[in-house]
């Protein structure tokens, strides 16, 4: 899938930007189906509306294409990052397409709580990787299933890396196209269902805010090997090894 920044960022200008107050009252009255959730949660679910973040991403079967899938967000990343992330998206990744709302600490919370309530429970009865599209080709299952739980939102899109992490070597968060190299298929789906903390570069530093979660506590046993699939086919030809 490829995204077209120029298309967002007209989107972007034209809509969430030039009318924001518009958009967040056209959320409040959006989301009468959150009256079961915390009170900070459902003002969070507002101000996602109000100022046009879906539009860009998606939450369940709802949203744009051009960010990352949030329906997995909350399990994924932490309270701290979010925010760390919402304070300023250019901080953390520099050439970020997502603008800087400049958002206050109440609406910043709210965000937050919003975001962190979101732990893949729209994708639980109807997965999109389960379509009939699919058929019985694990690789692109696996495809749909690194995309659609948020793999691409680390590992960036084809398993290319480059996104950032504080305190790990390198500074970014490594990419997966030579996992082939050095693990089979059985260690892959382990690594991948128990997850794993990155090594910090400097020991005396902070924790690395990035965090490879443990899977198996979301997804099933067939889709993670689906997912190790996908990962075992990205190796390019010809290409060396290198650490994962």
């Amino acid at each position: 899938m490829s995204y077209d920044w120029n298309l967002l960022k007209r989107q972007m200008s034209r809509k969430s930007l030039r009318y924001p107050l518009t958009l967040l009252l056209a959320g409040l009255w959006a989301c009468p189906s959150r009256a079961a959730e915390p009170v900070e949660s459902r003002r969070g679910a507002a101000y996602f509306s109000g100022f046009g973040c879906i539009q860009c991403h998606r939450v369940g079967p709802t949203g744009g294409a051009y960010g990352p899938d949030l329906t997995y967000i909350g399990f994924r990343k932490t309270p701290q990052w979010l925010d760390l992330w919402l304070k300023n998206p250019h901080a953390w990744k520099n050439n970020t397409v997502m603008p800087n709302f400049n958002l206050n600490n109440k609406v910043r919370a709210a965000l937050v709580a919003y975001l962190g309530s979101l732990k893949g429970s729209a994708y639980r009865d109807t997965p999109p990787w389960d379509d009939a599209s699919f058929g019985s080709d694990p690789v692109k299952r696996g495809q749909e299933i690194f995309t659609r739980v948020g793999c691409v939102g680390c590992h960036g899109r084809g398993g290319k890396g480059g996104y950032p992490n504080n305190n790990v070597a390198g500074g970014k968060i490594p990419a997966l196209l030579l996992v082939a190299d050095g693990y089979s298929k059985e260690e892959l789906e382990s690594r991948i269902r128990n997850g794993s903390n990155p090594a910090k570069d400097d020991p005396n530093g902070p924790e690395p805010m990035i965090v490879m979660p443990a899977w198996g506590e979301t997804l099933k046993d067939d889709e993670i090997g689906a997912l190790a699939d996908y990962l075992i086919s990205i190796k390019p030809k010809g290409a060396s090894s290198e650490g994962w």
